[in-house]
């Protein structure tokens, strides 16, 4: 591979002016939470809505006069489709993005609206990339790799040279890994200028980033993550490996409701909506995993890689969150099959200043005591230690609580 730290710095050169660089912010909440100087890079708001744009821009710009008329292909059903849709179409030149046929409507629709030509192929994302393969060559259209190729690695790298310039103090880096583009990109850049700095990576449960730096080669991952879907990728490119291997000072996991609470947390407390891929290094934070050296005040940078999540996602994701941070809660009980049993049931929950979300009156399910009916609530609550107080509450009021 060509010098990295080279291209990196010629990739910041040709997006100088094309992209904008994305803000570098202070969050006071996060920081008093890990006991660090936490500050957020915010590649959600960055054009197309993640980082993604950088690498492409930076690898389609390079290509020759000859596969710039020919035009581009690349699989994808997310944030790597519409980077490269949207860089093609300002350079000119034509694209096609193979897409699974169980792509949202919705990156569809923002796809084609960038001005790529969509294929839809296959059930899975392996399917839509061996069609594309076999497209380009039919086509003899340049490929263009999500993750595994120098130049778009480069142009991931501006990142790092960002984050350099607006934070010259900066102790740690924590970066979402899935192919390992962007990771490598970072830490090519930060070890390039100041390799002191520690980059740490953050991935989801069962990652082949985990399991190919304990074999020492690129493994397969055995399952994805289902809610960062935009780093859930079976192998790690054979590219991104041995830069990761070199530079990266840590890899972590953290768990599908600890992303859904960090999506709640960013939206809550910095008004930021991302994608699971992009809020999973509050995650880590949130789970303790990114810890100060002892002695010395870190600053640490968190980047929030994307912020293109669907709606239907982000409703479910915000259920969960709530669940997990108890500020909802589900429980049921058995009530007298009377008049008047249910709305003194009602009444007692609006006592404790509890708001019902969702009621199911149940008296013929076969499961329920002959006179007598269920009752499904889901209510809003203040935290763990309220719903506590509220069901002792109803337990001495007499109703019987029965999950």
């Amino acid at each position: 591979m060509p010098d990295l730290f080279s291209l990196i710095k010629k990739a910041k050169k040709r997006l100088d002016g094309v992209l904008n660089p994305t803000p570098l912010v202070y969050s006071p909440s996060f920081s008093k939470l890990s006991g660090m100087d936490v500050y957020l890079k915010l590649e959600n708001l960055q054009k197309t809505g993640s980082f993604k744009a950088r690498g492409a821009y930076n690898k389609i710009f390079s290509l020759t006069p000859e596969e710039k008329k020919r035009g581009v292909i690349t699989a994808s059903s997310g944030n790597h489709a519409q980077g490269v849709a949207w860089a093609a179409t300002l350079l000119g030149i034509k694209s096609w993005v193979v897409m699974p046929e169980t792509t949202p409507i919705i990156k569809r629709v923002a796809t084609r609206s960038y001005g790529a030509n969509i294929i839809l192929h296959g059930m899975f994302f392996d399917e839509a990339h061996k069609r594309a393969k076999e497209i380009a060559a039919e086509k003899r259209l340049a490929f263009i790799h999500p993750f595994d190729d120098e130049l778009v690695i480069a142009g991931q790298g501006t990142i790092g040279l960002e984050i350099l310039k607006d934070l010259p103090g900066v102790t740690t880096i924590v970066v979402p890994i899935g192919g390992g583009g962007l990771i490598s990109g970072i830490a090519a850049a930060l070890k390039g200028i100041r390799r002191k700095v520690r980059v740490i990576g953050v991935t989801a449960r069962a990652s082949s980033c985990i399991e190919s730096l304990k074999k020492g080669y690129p493994s397969a991952a055995k399952s994805a993550s289902a809610i960062a879907d935009g780093i859930a990728i079976k192998k790690i490119g054979d590219k991104t490996f041995p830069i990761i291997k070199r530079y990266v000072d840590d890899c972590i996991a953290v768990s599908e409701d600890s992303i859904a609470e960090a999506i709640l947390k960013l939206m809550e407390r910095k008004k930021l909506v991302t994608e699971g891929a992009g809020a999973i290094t509050l995650a880590a934070l949130m789970e303790g995993k990114i810890k100060g050296k002892s002695g010395k005040r870190e600053r640490a940078v968190l980047i929030l890689s994307g912020g293109n999540i669907d709606v239907t996602t982000l409703d479910r994701v915000i259920r969960l969150g709530l669940l997990k941070e108890g500020r909802v809660a589900r429980f049921s009980a058995l009530l007298k099959d009377v008049p008047g049993t249910l709305s003194g049931f009602t009444a007692e929950i609006a006592k404790l200043k509890s708001n019902i979300l969702q009621i199911v009156h149940q008296r013929d399910a076969v499961d329920v005591p002959f006179g007598t009916a269920r009752v499904d609530v889901i209510v809003e609550v203040e935290g763990f230690g309220h719903i506590k107080r509220i069901v002792n509450v109803l337990k001495k009021k007499g109703y019987r609580i029965v999950s």
